[in-house]
């Protein structure tokens, strides 16, 4: 039977669809909704509220502006450097098809959060400086609600659940591969 694509070819489309979803809900919600709004979806269980994060994981914030500067180069450098990572690794056929999707969906997320960080002031909110966006998150999934206690209270977007599932995927079904590559490194 005839390849299509290559597998780097087909990551690739993996890739593009996954930073296009993100980017859509992401439009849409900066479209209709306006910062703290909440619409729920599944009772008091599962909302979209739209958040705009401005620093990193669950809205910490790291050093003003120039942290922000910081954290834009690194996410930058991380993506960079997975995504050669990644390029190298799908030349080489005994590499499990499952490592290569879970590092795309990794590297696809942050791609997501990294456009948010670099576009997100000149296409929305003029006042905010290349490289000083904040990133639009909207998913809220208050599992466990009592009157003193929320359990997972994060608003997150999508691209921070590709990244979410990609690390969970590779711990939970692939780690023998990194194991692997440590010995023949080691």
């Amino acid at each position: 039977m005839k390849k299509w694509f290559s597998r780097g070819a087909w990551l690739l489309i993996l890739g593009i669809l996954l930073v296009a979803i993100d980017q859509v809900i992401k439009a849409w919600v900066k479209a209709s909704m306006v910062p703290g709004e909440q619409i729920f979806v599944i009772g008091q269980w599962f909302r979209l509220c739209f958040v705009e994060n401005e620093g990193f994981a669950f809205g910490m914030k790291f050093g003003g502006v120039w942290g922000k500067y910081a954290l834009s180069l690194f996410r930058i450098g991380l993506f960079s450097v997975l995504t050669v990572w990644i390029a190298r690794l799908c030349r080489r056929p005994e590499i499990p098809a499952g490592v290569l999707a879970g590092l795309t969906l990794i590297d696809a997320g942050a791609l997501g959060n990294i456009i948010d960080c670099l576009f997100y002031g000149l296409i929305y909110t003029p006042h905010y400086p290349f490289l000083q966006g904040r990133v639009v998150d909207m998913f809220y999934f208050p599992i466990i609600r009592t009157e003193h206690f929320v359990f997972f209270e994060p608003v997150f977007n999508f691209a921070d659940a590709c990244v979410t599932v990609g690390a969970i995927y590779l711990l939970l079904f692939q780690w023998r591969f990194f194991v692997a590559e440590e010995k023949k490194e080691g």
